[in-house]
């Protein structure tokens, strides 16, 4: 159509940048209006201190050396860092930060396909089912997913130097790749598989196997050696760490299994037939065997039909074999999370399926005009309603409470998002409803030590302390080294005056976790009550070793010296109160005339 018109190539692909560019803003430029949710981004951001903290020195080492979610990811943190510097606390421009992400990795994406293929337009639908897929959604929409967007354009940058490296081989520009590279590794350890990718792409469309007659798979080896290695390092970092601390079902290893194959067949029907997306889909009771025997036949089928056709249609082989290898490290063999899958896992792979329909579906077609005068509408057709629906998608994500109902309607036996709904409601005192909520996820999960523990916190907030007990001792039950449930439990005995049992509980929590500053002061607090003052101040100085500068073990322990009389101590204290903001202590000691 554009070469009836005589418009140059040049002028074509600065077309499909320009729309590229406004349609996905237009589809995604909602999202700069919605919140935070509070599955993750809490974690992540808005009661992450380091992130808060902004870029500091401080800021880098942490960002360097944590682990969160068993990940490894500190160009992650930098980013969320950098935001906070800009934005503060405004979700609006943390969701910009991705969407600029997103579409630059479309852009970039184009422009691969494009530089390798010359085919501008068939590369122009590929960046566009990328850009548009509703799929996406949640790795634009989703903040903690900042990881997906952001390891991606690094994927997107490596590929698109690599193809330059491929132009001229010199060591300069496979510096750049390699750097890009680990820029890509320190965003999300899921592009560990880029490697592989590189040598598809050296097979087709760089066809520089076409080059080497001889040791072939040797030569490319000891190319990408340094990538590989790199590789493997991220991923004995991310299977051989894990963080423990993560609250998780076991999800037996036969389940996962099992789970695999009928996962990798579903991302492809959602591919062609996204709907009924949710943030989380919970693992099956128990998945059919003819269901994962059909899927692991389909895969061998497909995989030899492209293998054996791959001299003829090599971009066939090429797009199976990309969506195949870089979905595999997510199909939840290894632990991951207790998901069965998750949209955000298709980010990446579902550009293997997007080059296998932009190449593969002009070939049902024998004449060129018929080509064109189909497959230009059509494709424009699929894209519009794909906008579409991501658009609405997209809107499920304004709050947490519209999402999980979202999520909750589509999905069945999802009790961790009655677990999660409820501690929606619960942070806007909509208490009631936080409870009905967690008294469905029991119905579903009676086993489940976290609901009776959030429960509980629920109960504790109308005053009603001994439904917060016994709802803490069920969680126990449970779960015999839950420290929360301890502290909980200990609090609520504090609150009815049952000080001896509310220490014993205190006396767990820092078994089981020594640095929990909350219990410390809160056993002070138990033993002043009980006119012990010594271990009061013993309770309160040690919460002040942990964290120097723990603001309420000074308030504490200042009322503890005032009770004794010792009014030099507790004016000291209540004035190093008062310096970090807190000055209640001090103008009551004043209008007691104990300090100056």
């Amino acid at each position: 159509m554009f070469n009836k018109l005589n418009i140059s190539s040049g002028k074509q692909k600065f077309i499909v940048y320009t729309i590229l560019t406004l349609v996905t803003l237009a589809v995604f430029w909602q999202v700069n209006q919605f919140n935070f949710i509070n599955l993750d981004d809490y974690g992540y951001v808005t009661q992450n201190g380091h992130i808060q903290s902004g870029i500091t020195t401080d800021g880098l080492r942490w960002a360097l050396s944590t682990r969160f979610a068993d990940l490894w990811n500190p160009l992650l943190w930098l980013s969320f860092m950098f935001d906070y510097q800009l934005y503060g606390l405004n979700p609006g421009g943390f969701h910009l930060t991705n969407l600029i992400l997103h579409i630059l990795s479309t852009l970039l994406l184009f422009w691969l396909f494009c530089r390798m293929t010359g085919a501008i337009w068939k590369s122009a639908f590929v960046a566009a089912l990328f850009a548009l897929h509703p799929l996406h959604v949640e790795s634009v929409v989703w903040i903690a997913e900042r990881k997906d967007v952001l390891s991606a354009f690094f994927w997107m940058l490596t590929l698109c130097l690599y193809v330059y490296y491929t132009e001229k081989p010199v060591i300069k520009r496979y510096l750049l790749v390699l750097f890009s590279f680990i820029m890509a590794l320190m965003s999300k350890p899921m592009v560990v598989t880029l490697p592989v990718i590189m040598i598809l792409l050296d097979y087709w469309p760089l066809n520089r196997f076409e080059s080497r007659k001889d040791n072939r798979l040797l030569w490319q080896f000891k190319e990408k050696l340094p990538f590989f290695i790199l590789s493997a390092i991220i991923a004995v970092v991310t299977i051989y760490n894990p963080d423990n601390s993560l609250p998780r079902e076991i999800i037996p290893l036969e389940a996962r299994i099992a789970n695999a194959p009928v996962s990798f067949i579903t991302y492809l029907e959602e591919t062609f037939r996204p709907h009924d997306l949710a943030v989380y889909y919970p693992f099956s009771d128990q998945i059919p065997i003819w269901q994962v025997l059909g899927a692991i036949l389909l895969i061998l089928l497909v995989s030899a039909a492209v293998t054996v056709m791959a001299k003829r249609l090599p971009y066939l082989f090429v797009g199976w074999f990309w969506y195949a290898i870089t979905i595999f490290p997510v199909l939840g063999i290894l632990y991951i999370s207790n998901c069965s899958m998750a949209d955000h896992y298709h980010y990446i792979p579902s550009i293997g399926i997007a080059v296998m329909l932009a190449w593969g579906i002009p070939l049902l077609f024998r004449r060129e005009d018929m080509r064109k005068r189909i497959l230009f509408p059509v494709s424009i057709t699929v894209l519009t309603i794909f906008a579409v629906l991501t658009w609405m998608q997209c809107g499920y994500w304004k709050n947490t409470i519209e999402l999980l109902n979202h999520t909750l309607k589509v999905t069945k036996g999802n009790y961790l998002m009655h677990i999660n709904r409820g501690a929606a409601y619960d942070d806007l005192g909509q208490y009631n409803l936080a409870i009905e909520d967690y008294n469905e996820a029991m119905r579903l999960k009676p086993d489940y030590a976290e609901a009776y523990y959030n429960r509980g916190c629920v109960y504790a907030k109308l005053g009603q302390y001994q439904r917060t007990i016994e709802n803490c001792n069920q969680s126990i039950r449970l779960k015999p080294d839950y420290v929360d449930a301890y502290f909980n439990r200990g609090s609520a005995y504090a609150e009815l005056g049952q000080y001896k049992n509310a220490i014993d509980d205190f006396d767990k929590t820092v078994i089981l976790q020594p640095d929990y500053l909350p219990a410390y002061l809160n056993r002070g607090y138990a033993y002043a009550k009980l006119g012990q003052y010594q271990r009061a101040l013993e309770n309160y100085n040690e919460a002040i070793r942990l964290q120097p500068d723990y603001v309420p073990a000074y308030i504490m322990r200042a009322d503890v010296y005032f009770n004794q009389g010792d009014k030099e101590p507790g004016c000291l204290d209540a004035h190093t109160a008062c310096a970090a903001g807190s000055c209640g202590m001090l103008e009551k000691a004043k209008s007691k005339g104990y300090c100056r």
